[in-house]
């Protein structure tokens, strides 16, 4: 049983802590205070399970009624349910725990990188068995965005002409038989991406590998980073390899793109 099934498997899923973040989740910056009632219908509770469960949260610090003691509002401790996350505050530190956990079981490599003058820069990389590729992805190493599929996945969810403005930073060459040199081809292809929601490269920087990206958004909506999924390409067959790690490098980056959200801005993008 994998990690996923854990999760979602209702025989491990303790029903009244799953409530008591219902509760902390109720409350928002547009809805700082909240009354019991209040809390019941935004946490989906019943009256009487949200009044117990606040009154337990009172006790233990994460909770105070307001002065008049119909209204509560969440206190400075919650921050201790955040602060360890935050307390590694770049992303590429974040990333790499979480690439590990896919690699070597998923992929060969997994990869973290952002988008600079028409070159992808890699800012986290795991990697497994691809020595006999020849293909060297360390922390700083600069590729054309044009030529990967991380560079797709993040020029897709750029405004046209922005995507043109980093696609002429850099001499676009061939770097194996497949590799997309044309600007109205890069474009089209641009396209595919953002409506399928990931990038597939197969041998078109590197003979033999096949790689997945996905786009990291932040808040704003905007693609601050990618994250990627290799394997080499005698694994599996194509069609396989994008079954197997298309829902998994988009999964890794919602996840990041969301502590990057929920983070405020605690959490930067290193370069």
């Amino acid at each position: 049983m994998d990690g996923c099934d854990r999760a979602t498997n209702p025989k491990n899923l303790v029903q009244s802590v799953a409530k008591a973040f219902a509760v902390l989740k109720a409350f928002g910056p547009d809805l700082p205070e909240l009354t019991v009632a209040e809390v019941a219908a935004r946490s989906g509770h019943d009256r009487g399970t949200a009044f117990r469960l606040i009154h337990t949260l009172v006790d233990l610090g994460y909770l105070r009624p307001t002065p008049e003691g119909r209204r509560f509002r969440l206190t400075l401790k919650c921050l201790e349910l955040g602060y360890a996350a935050l307390s590694a505050s770049d992303l590429p530190t974040h990333a790499q725990p979480l690439l590990r956990e896919l690699v070597p079981d998923v992929a060969d490599a997994g990869s973290l990188g952002v988008l600079e003058k028409g070159e992808v820069i890699y800012l986290a990389r795991v990697e497994a068995g691809l020595e006999r590729h020849g293909v060297v992805r360390r922390p700083g190493t600069r590729i054309g965005a044009y030529a990967t599929a991380l560079g797709h996945a993040i020029l897709a969810w750029l405004p046209r002409d922005e995507q043109v403005a980093q696609l002429g930073c850099v001499a676009r060459l061939k770097l194996s038989d497949r590799t997309l040199t044309d600007l109205d081809a890069l474009l089209v292809r641009l396209a595919e991406v953002r409506a399928r929601g990931y990038a597939v490269s197969d041998g078109e920087n590197a003979y033999g590998l096949r790689t997945v990206a996905a786009p990291v958004i932040d808040g704003r909506g905007v693609p601050v980073a990618g994250v990627s999924l290799t394997m080499g390409g005698g694994r599996l067959a194509l069609s396989e390899f994008v079954t197997l790690t298309a829902p998994r490098v988009r999964a890794l980056a919602e996840e990041l793109g969301t502590g990057l959200s929920l983070s405020l801005g605690a959490i930067g993008v290193a370069r």
